[in-house]
């Protein structure tokens, strides 16, 4: 199946002072903050062709547990679908069926799963010279991890490598115990 993302930027904040205090604030702020401009991420899912004559249509499945559909959408003659309102960091399965012109499916496609990027979930430090972070990353797109002091001017601090699956990476960065607060974000390529 084919994935395509839309570019976005995700922040995170940590200081030296007061460390789990900043991050647990930051955490309950940006959350309340936040919360209404998640879940507009899309995805474009491709499958190939029923080799079948008898087939009319598909329908794609989706759901927040594997193996457990609870949303059908009828794509007809089609071989893609967009799904959109996926909300960062959660991760969503999918399986197709085909139909024929009576309506009667086919057993349902193996699964496959995707993790939405859009959200950096700090892992705190294993000493006071690093934080550790992890993001959700998309098949065929590179991240720049960006640091701030004041949330105007950023430093590209790391990038990934393009990535070949769908999945969390981490990262640390070595150098936030030197400042007094830390804030991160990632750049989507």
């Amino acid at each position: 199946m084919d994935f395509e993302k839309q570019s976005r930027k995700s922040r995170a904040s940590t200081g030296r002072s007061g460390r789990w205090e900043l991050i647990l604030i930051t955490l309950l702020f940006c959350s309340s903050i936040f919360s209404s401009v998640q879940g507009s991420q899309n995805i474009r899912l491709a499958w190939n062709p029923s080799q079948s004559l008898a087939v009319a249509g598909y329908c794609l499945y989706s759901g927040s547990e594997q193996g457990v559909y609870n949303n059908k959408i009828d794509i007809g003659n089609n071989t893609t679908a967009s799904v959109s309102g996926l909300q960062e960091g959660r991760t969503y399965y999918f399986a197709v069926t085909a139909y024929n012109s009576d309506g009667v499916e086919s057993a349902i496609s193996s699964g496959i799963s995707y993790i939405t990027p859009g959200l950096i979930r700090l892992l705190g430090n294993t000493n006071f010279n690093s934080m550790g972070m992890e993001f959700p990353v998309a098949s065929g797109h590179w991240y720049e991890v960006q640091a701030s002091e004041n949330m105007r001017n950023w430093t590209t601090i790391g990038q990934t490598d393009i990535a070949t699956s769908n999945a969390w990476n981490q990262f640390w960065d070595a150098q936030a115990g030197l400042f007094s607060t830390r804030y991160y974000r990632l750049v989507l390529h």
